[in-house]
């Protein structure tokens, strides 16, 4: 079981620590575990500078016992950096700095192999707002063609637009996004105004398995858990929560969740489990500072389970 987290991977610049980031990093970190203790494993295909942001980030993907093959040095353009605020409630805003090496990461034939030999991908929006990465990411999803293909939406700041989300959830099979993306994304691909509400939003997240034709639609609610979509059902599970330590954020809780529908739907569970799964997984590194914890063994008992 190979699950590749395609796209940016950077350092989230806190207050007061640096922590390993990027949305396809932290799935394909969380992958690993989960997928690890079965003899699968998590990649990380993204690019980095030559830089010692860059050395840290490859100590730290290599420290975590995990390939650092796919990742790409680029001598020109410096490792990702993101900057994080959080607003009065926790909740975190990004500053994400422009020309760095992920927005140059090149489609090669080692790129070419992993997409041919994988069995799934997680690829969001953010990576593809220069041409050069943007091409790169759809060629290997069309190379990924007997892999699930997971659209991980991830709004960022001005880096998207209805071309992007379009071409990205006609490349997909499945789609994860949030509450708080989902009327703006229904909007942008000209679905219309969708209703406050659970009702409301259970009308988009249909219109839009129906409009592209995936196979599932994750919606993440915070707190309240996540709902999955198929073209006929609706999946819940009770939301869960974990104490949280000093210094939690919720920052990768989403990137979590995103792993655990990975694993689950490879291993091919009910919907009710794999949802289970995603469930605490999220909630777990929502309770926890930074996007990549360890996860406990409770929850990586589940997969042994």
């Amino acid at each position: 079981m190979t699950i590749v987290g395609l796209g940016e991977a950077l350092f989230d610049l806190f207050p007061d620590r640096e922590v390993l980031g990027g949305a396809p990093l932290n799935v394909a970190v969380h992958a690993h575990q989960l997928a690890g203790v079965l003899g699968g494993r998590g990649v990380v295909v993204s690019r980095i500078g030559q830089d010692d942001l860059g050395k840290q980030l490859l100590a730290d993907v290599t420290g975590r016992k995990m390939t650092a093959e796919f990742i790409q040095t680029d001598p020109d353009h410096p490792t990702g950096r993101v900057y994080v605020g959080f607003d009065d409630r926790g909740e975190p805003s990004f500053d994400i700095v422009r020309g760095v090496a992920w927005d140059w990461l090149q489609f090669d034939p080692d790129l070419e192999a992993l997409a041919a030999s994988c069995q799934a991908v997680c690829f969001g929006s953010l990576a593809q707002r220069e041409a050069q990465a943007r091409n790169t990411i759809y060629r290997f999803l069309t190379a990924a063609k007997e892999a699930v293909r997971l659209f991980d939406v991830n709004l960022r700041q001005q880096y998207f637009d209805r071309q992007i989300l379009e071409k990205s959830f006609a490349l997909a099979t499945a789609i994860k996004l949030n509450d708080q993306e989902l009327p703006v994304v229904a909007r942008t691909v000209g679905l219309g105004e969708i209703a406050g509400g659970d009702e409301g939003l259970d009308q988009g997240a249909k219109l839009l398995v129906k409009r592209f034709g995936v196979k599932l639609l994750a919606l993440t609610r915070g707190v309240r858990g996540t709902v999955i979509y198929t073209a006929s059902e609706r999946f819940e599970d009770q939301p869960v929560s974990y104490p949280a330590a000093k210094g939690a954020d919720a920052v990768g809780a989403g990137d979590a969740c995103s792993a655990g529908l990975l694993v689950g739907l490879l291993l091919r569970w009910p919907m009710k489990k794999t949802l289970t799964l995603a469930n605490h997984t999220g909630a777990f590194v929502a309770s926890q500072p930074g996007a990549t914890p360890k996860l406990p063994e409770s929850i990586l008992g589940q997969v042994k389970g």
